[in-house]
C-alpha cells in the first residue's frame, strides 16, 4: 500500500500568529544612518573623557598656570601696580635687589622659626591625639569631629580670637601667667612672643587636620604586627615605637612636607595678628613673613616687578623642598 505525502503547509490556528517573513534588506538611507550613527558613537567615545575633564584643565590654565607664566614676565620687568601695562625690560635686577634687601632675608627668617615653631608641635600633638583615638573609645566619631573643627574654622575668625587672648592688658593669657606669678608679655611687640602667639594659631588650627591622617594610617597597619608584638611581651609604648613608627614613615614624611610648605606661605595669620592690621608684621618687621613680604611690597608699596619676582623666589623654594621629598620618598622605599 502506499503511503501518501501531504506537502501543503499546515493550517495556522484560529488566534495564531502566521509564519514570519525574512527580514527586508536595509535600503542606502538606512545604511548610511547607521553608519553615521556608528561613528558618532566612537567618537562620542574616545572624545566624551576628555571633554569631562576639560573644565579643569580651562580653569587651570585661566588661574594656575597664565597667572604663574605672566608673573615670571613681569618678575623681569620694572612694572607698577597704578600702571600694570607699562614694563621696562630690566633683567634679574628685581631678583639681585631682593637678595640685597635685609627685609627679604629679615622675613625668610621669621618664616623660618614660625615654621619650626609651628610644625614640630604640631606634628607631635597630632601623633598623640591620632594613637590615643586609635584605641576603642566611646563616641569616637565625636572627637574626630572635634578634631577637624579648628581646620573648619575662617582664618579671621580664629586670628581675632587669639588677639584677644594675647591681648597685653586684658588677654586671658597674660591673666592666667598673672595667676602663677609672671609678669605680663608684650605679644603683639615683642619679637619671639609674637612669632610664638602666631605659631599658636597654626598649631590650633592644623593639629587636628594632621591628627586625622595620622589616625587613617594607623588603621591601615595589620593587627598581625600588633598581636605578635604583643606576644612576644611588648608594652603599648614599644608596640608604638617598634610597629606604629616605622609604618608611618610615608605618612609622617607627607606631613612633614605638607607642613612646611604651608609654613612657607603663611600670610593670614601674621597679617590678622598685627595690631596695625598692616602687612609689615609688626612694628619692627618681627614676625613678617615671606607671604607679608610679597604683599606689603606688591599691594602696599606697589611694586608688581619686585612682588612677581619674589613669588618667583618662593616658587623655587617649594621645587626644591618637592624634590627633596622626592630623594627622600625613593630612599625610604628602597630601604623598605
Amino acid at each position: 500500500m502506499a503511503t501518501r505525502h501531504d506537502t501543503a503547509a499546515p493550517p495556522v490556528k484560529e488566534g495564531g500568529a502566521a509564519p514570519g517573513r525574512p527580514p527586508a534588506a536595509p535600503t542606502d538611507a538606512e545604511q548610511r544612518h547607521r553608519a553615521r550613527l556608528s561613528r558618532r558613537w566612537q567618537r562620542d567615545i574616545r572624545w566624551s573623557p576628555y571633554a569631562f575633564v576639560s573644565p579643569f584643565f580651562l580653569l587651570f590654565l585661566a588661574f594656575g598656570l597664565f597667572p604663574l607664566l605672566y608673573t615670571g614676565w613681569a618678575s623681569l620687568h620694572q612694572v607698577e601696580m597704578t600702571a600694570p601695562t607699562d614694563m621696562n625690560w630690566v633683567g634679574l635686577r628685581n631678583y639681585t635687589r631682593i637678595f640685597d634687601d635685609e627685609f627679604f632675608w629679615n622675613a625668610a627668617k621669621n618664616t623660618l622659626t614660625i615654621g619650626i615653631i609651628s610644625t614640630v608641635p604640631q606634628l607631635l600633638m597630632a601623633m598623640g591625639i591620632a594613637h590615643i583615638l586609635n584605641y576603642k573609645l566611646r563616641a569616637s566619631t565625636f572627637y574626630r569631629v572635634v578634631m577637624l573643627a579648628p581646620y573648619a574654622t575662617s582664618i579671621a575668625a580664629a586670628s581675632l580670637v587669639f588677639v584677644l587672648l594675647f591681648g597685653r592688658d586684658y588677654g586671658m593669657i597674660n591673666w592666667a601667667l598673672d595667676m602663677v606669678g609672671i609678669s605680663p608679655v608684650d605679644w603683639q611687640n615683642d619679637k619671639w612672643p609674637s612669632q610664638i602667639a602666631v605659631s599658636t594659631i597654626i598649631i590650633w588650627r592644623w593639629t587636628g587636620y594632621n591628627a586625622l591622617i595620622y589616625l587613617a594610617a594607623m588603621q591601615a597597619i595589620p593587627q598581625d604586627l600588633y598581636e605578635s608584638a604583643a606576644l612576644d611581651g611588648a608594652s603599648r609604648w614599644k608596640q608604638f615605637v617598634h610597629v606604629t613608627l616605622p609604618s608611618l614613615r610615608p605618612t609622617i614624611l607627607f606631613t612633614v612636607v605638607v607642613s612646611t610648605i604651608g609654613a612657607s606661605q603663611v600670610f593670614g595669620e601674621p597679617l590678622l595678628f598685627d595690631a596695625n592690621k598692616g602687612a609689615s608684621g609688626g612694628a619692627e618687621h618681627q614676625f613678617q613673613t615671606l607671604g607679608l613680604y610679597l604683599y606689603e611690597q606688591g599691594w602696599v608699596n606697589q611694586h608688581l616687578g619686585r612682588a612677581s619676582a619674589i613669588a618667583w623666589t618662593m616658587f623655587l623654594i617649594l621645587i626644591v623642598i618637592g624634590i627633596v621629598n622626592y630623594v627622600i620618598s625613593r630612599r625610604l622605599r628602597a630601604s623598605s
